[in-house]
């Protein structure tokens, strides 16, 4: 079992200015790392031969450390050392490690283990190109701010509030929580932040177990989650929680402008200059906390709902994409406005919202607490009727769903939790291999022994079924602020109207 555990790091100024000095000469050797990477993969693959990039002029490979270690290559990214042996990249990379140190002595303050799991790190993120990710990019300041220690030979242990870092030796950090007895320390990753230093302990119990999915004849309820902007979160139970927009919202939008303009006002490379820019980087971390806050206390709230608990799966990359560039066909060379600058603000509340990370934190505490989790398609979720099953496009109205077949109308987003939960539902049951009615939503008490007028656990309650007389909730004249609260005569006419154009059509 592996878990993760983030602290409050607090060295001292000659501790700090080291750590600083180590993510420094980290990125330095990351970067150049991968220089590397790519000067031997355009001077053995993309030129065939030993050959200048610039002159095309065929040289010695003294320009490359990968390739002047090796004598022979291959397409699979393996290369053959002078002895015979196979080796990659990474090996040879870290074989390179103690070279560095004597040209370069200043390498030798850094600890080992950090240098190693520095290039393990690139080994990943260049590994990850060939399997459809991007491509590695070469490190700044702004995004290289942490190092990994490993512990090997016991170099990190944990000793009341303080801990030991290898070369860097004891250092204080608030001991906010205690590792559980049975784990061991496998490494520690140190993270520098507006605020200072935080540290990630990565601890494992080889004898504790994972985690067991239970068993899907333990499931007897259901909820669907459908992510919004105007509302965070709606279930089909119909609770939705509010979004706060931490970093949309009017106050922190107006906040983040005026600090922005302070640091454009200040003298590049001065020490006003950096301050300003710690005061948005620290306003930046505030938002961040807040919205974690916040999504676990929605996670737990979500799962405690029910057993099995299904989101939807969405592609929250290709939501954010831009809009495709409209030429205009009589006036070649202009452009048509194609509503990127619209669609902008869209992407910025998404990014607020970050259903994603939302989504993740649900998972962890659906399998912490024994119960299942899943994902589905949401297409056509927000358009497909609960109760005939009808599909439109017109059946949404904005915040409103009204069923052209059978009038059914509800909140749109509702509708669509509705949806992800029917769909939940049949997945289960298409994974289990007993009858689905046999032991999906089991009622307590025996079908055959209901009293008359109780219904069963899965039948949703109709007037047809509890025998009330169907009623329209109160509406004032005017329509309802509240969502999927609508005017009834409105609704009442929109029927009619689709009724009259579908036997006119």
């Amino acid at each position: 079992m592996l878990l993760g555990y983030k602290y409050k790091l607090k060295p001292t100024d000659k501790q700090a200015h080291r750590l600083r000095s180590w993510i420094d000469m980290l990125r330095s050797n990351y970067n150049y790392n991968l220089a590397d990477r790519i000067n031997c993969y355009q001077q053995r693959f993309k030129m065939g031969e030993y050959c200048d990039i610039k002159t095309k002029a065929v040289i010695r490979p003294l320009t490359c450390d990968v390739s002047s270690f090796v004598t022979a290559t291959s397409d699979t990214g393996r290369y053959v050392s002078k002895n015979g042996k196979t080796i990659s990249s990474k090996g040879i990379q870290q074989a390179n490690l103690p070279v560095l140190k004597k040209v370069r002595p200043w390498f030798k303050d850094v600890d080992s283990t950090a240098l190693q799991a520095n290039i393990d790190n690139l080994d990943s993120a260049y590994q990850g190109f060939f399997k459809g990710k991007g491509f590695p990019k070469f490190k700044n300041k702004s995004n290289f701010k942490s190092l990994t220690i490993k512990n090997t030979s016991n170099a990190v242990v944990i000793s009341g509030n303080q801990i030991r870092l290898g070369k860097l030796g004891w250092v204080k950090f608030h001991n906010s929580r205690s590792i559980p007895t049975g784990f061991i320390i496998k490494s520690v990753t140190v993270r520098l932040k507006a605020d200072g230093f935080y540290i990630s302990v990565k601890i494992e119990d080889k004898a504790g177990p994972n985690y067991i999915e239970p068993e899907l004849k333990t499931v007897h309820s259901a909820i669907g989650v459908d992510m919004g902007i105007t509302k965070l979160a709606h279930c089909s139970d119909g609770h939705q929680f509010n979004n706060p927009k931490f970093s949309t919202n009017k106050k922190t939008k107006h906040l983040m402008s005026v600090r922005q303009g302070r640091i454009n006002r200040k003298k590049k490379g001065s020490n006003n200059r950096r301050k300003a820019g710690n005061k948005v980087g620290r306003l930046h971390q505030k938002i961040a906390s807040q919205r974690n806050a916040y999504q676990w206390w929605v996670a737990k709230k979500i799962v405690r709902k029910a057993n099995l608990v299904v989101v939807e799966d969405l592609n929250i990359s290709a939501m954010k994409k831009r809009c495709k560039v409209k030429k205009d066909p009589s006036n070649p060379g202009k452009y048509l406005t194609n509503g990127q600058a619209r669609k902008r603000g869209l992407n910025r509340s998404i990014s607020d919202a970050s259903w994603y990370s939302l989504t993740q934190k649900i998972k962890y505490l659906a399998e912490k607490q024994g119960k299942v989790f899943r994902r589905v398609n949401p297409r056509f979720t927000s358009q497909t009727c609960p109760e005939c099953g009808h599909v439109h496009k017109s059946n949404r109205d904005k915040e409103k769903f009204i069923c052209g077949e059978c009038g059914y109308f509800n909140h749109a987003d509702i509708n669509a939790a509705r949806n992800i939960r029917r769909r939940g539902i049949e997945l289960i049951q298409s994974w289990s291999k007993e009858e689905p009615e046999i032991w999906f939503f089991k009622s307590v008490v025996p079908s055959d022994c209901r009293e008359p007028g109780s219904r069963d656990a899965s039948e949703r309650p109709t007037p047809e079924l509890t025998g009330v007389e169907r009623r329209y909730p109160y509406i004032d004249s005017k329509e309802s602020k509240e969502p999927g609260n609508s005017n009834v005569n409105t609704v009442k006419s929109v029927l009619k109207e689709r009724l009259r154009y579908r036997k006119n059509t």
